[in-house]
């Protein structure tokens, strides 16, 4: 009986390894994939395609290069989101000590997430809050953060993000919303932009309400103060690999 067990053991064993190994491999190829291709689709795309939306034609997203990405949508979504995307390496763990701090008084959840985990959880992982996903997003974000550095980051989160009911990208986002392109938003439009990106389901670029259009006038004066439209390349220069 003990030798059936400690053989069944090693079994077990065996098969955990191969799995981890397995994941490990396919994990650090499909990274290594999407350093130079674009995704097919992402998780959020999935859910929201079988969800349905508002949308008749279903989601809408088109890839645009980084250099057909406009400077003030690049500098609007590090103003916003992560204003040390340049300088930390994945984790902005100042942002996360003060989300812990006030998530253990409000009921009101705020993250402290970067761009870099926010992109990670968007193309490799589910929605949802357990141990599990945490641990694979750190695992993911290291892996970006290494294997495809800033631009490549940043490229990503600005054409995955959804930016509207069944709209993913500032490409879908500028032609359904602006009758524009990608390389043409403007200051506000870009501040407009991210000013939704919380919850673009419940805030709208069409219509913005008062508190979405103060969002974006705080979001453009933080563009401002932080360097305006060259930020990105220096973004790169700092930060980039």
């Amino acid at each position: 009986m003990k030798e059936a067990i400690k053989t069944y053991s090693k079994r077990l064993l065996r098969i955990g390894l191969y799995c981890m190994a397995l994941f490990f491999a396919t994990s650090l190829f499909y990274t290594l994939y999407l350093k130079w291709f674009p995704p097919v689709t992402t998780p959020l795309m999935v859910m929201r395609a079988f969800e349905g939306t508002s949308r008749a034609s279903g989601i809408y997203c088109r890839w645009v290069a980084y250099n057909d990405i406009s400077d003030n949508a690049k500098v609007a979504v590090i103003a916003e989101e992560d204003q040390k995307f340049a300088s930390h390496g994945g984790f902005d763990y100042e942002a996360i000590q003060k989300a812990l701090k006030h998530n253990g008084k409000s009921k009101r959840v705020h993250g402290g997430s970067t761009i870099s985990q926010q992109v990670a959880k968007n193309i490799f992982l589910w929605n949802g809050r357990s141990w599990l996903r945490k641990g694979l997003e750190v695992y993911f974000t290291f892996l970006i953060e290494h294997i495809w550095g800033k631009e490549r980051i940043l490229q990503m989160y600005l054409n995955i993000a959804e930016m509207g009911d069944g709209v993913f990208g500032v490409g879908a986002v500028a032609d359904t919303y602006f009758h524009s392109s990608a390389a043409r938003l403007t200051a506000p439009q870009a501040a407009l932009i991210a000013a939704v990106l919380p919850n673009p389901r419940l805030y709208r670029i069409q219509n913005p309400s008062g508190y979405t259009l103060r969002r974006q006038a705080r979001i453009l004066r933080a563009m401002k103060k932080i360097g305006g439209a060259d930020l990105s390349r220096r973004t790169m220069m700092r930060g980039g690999r």
